[in-house]
């Protein structure tokens, strides 16, 4: 590892993975959390914690956060309420002044900065979302461009998976679900975090990568197969359904970052 000191913003489901990951690597983390019984936690592991909520912290928690760290890795979705664009900008207004010159960011992003264009999705697409909450993570993306430029690497997530988020529980016992004949875009948890490894080991910066396995089977098969496997009743589909979809291609992450998948097949997950 060529960094030895990472601030991770946002310890949860990925982040604190990722913190453990990057601790038995011999990096020294600090990691935020809102939570505050995960902070002796964080200390048993090796985690230097901190508490705050992003916007409501203040200055002298920021820099403290910040101070060392050669990289800062933000990660921390919008919450869905009102206003989630215009909050999200606010939430990373707050900490972007105390990012130093000297700093390199990834920006952990979603797949769901693009429309659906019923075709393959390059990260050279003039972005168009559709939803609240894509459209809060792509003016968070122009926001941070703007402030860092070449010192930021962006990297869109497709649907996260792994560990206890099992997708069979996503449509079991719906009914008449549409958009079964869509392909489906998703990401184990371990590639997450083999890619934020691949982007530090090479010093990729500078880059809008996607990150998505390389099948992407219908949605009607996944989530039927997913759900039986956990016993769950499956979703049952619209017979006659107009087809909306986006199919995120991964070949630029495995070609700047020369990564392999690890899970490679959504349908051998579940």
């Amino acid at each position: 590892m060529n960094f030895n000191k990472i601030s991770i913003l946002g310890c949860g489901w990925l982040g604190y993975p990722l913190a453990l990951y990057l601790l038995s690597r011999g990096v020294t983390v600090k990691g935020s959390t809102t939570t505050e019984s995960k902070i002796e936690t964080f200390r048993e592991q090796g985690i230097i914690p901190f508490l705050f909520t992003l916007g409501e912290g203040d200055s002298v928690i920021y820099k403290d956060f910040l101070r060392d760290s050669e990289v800062v890795i933000i990660n921390f979705p919008p919450r869905r309420i009102p206003n989630i664009v215009e909050i999200y900008q606010k939430q990373m207004e707050s900490i972007l002044p105390y990012i130093s010159e000297k700093q390199k960011v990834i920006f952990v992003s979603s797949t769901s900065v693009y429309q659906n264009t019923n075709n393959e999705v390059y990260e050279t697409l003039k972005i168009e979302p559709e939803k609240e909450s894509g459209k809060a993570i792509a003016a968070v993306e122009q926001q941070l461009q703007n402030q860092l430029g070449n010192r930021l690497t962006i990297l869109r997530f497709s649907g996260l998976v792994g560990e206890d988020r099992f997708p069979g529980r996503f449509l079991a016992n719906k009914k008449e679900v549409s958009n079964g004949d869509a392909p489906v875009n998703i990401i184990h948890r371990d590639d997450c975090i083999g890619l934020i490894h691949a982007i530090l080991e090479k010093e990729v910066w500078g880059e809008i990568i996607n990150g998505c396995s390389d099948q992407h089977p219908l949605r009607k098969d996944f989530y039927t197969k997913a759900a039986l496997k956990i016993g769950l009743v499956p979703p049952t589909f619209k017979q006659k359904d107009i087809t909306a979809y986006k199919i995120i291609d991964n070949t630029k992450s495995k070609k700047i970052l020369g990564y392999s998948y690890i899970h490679p097949d959504p349908l051998e997950l579940i």
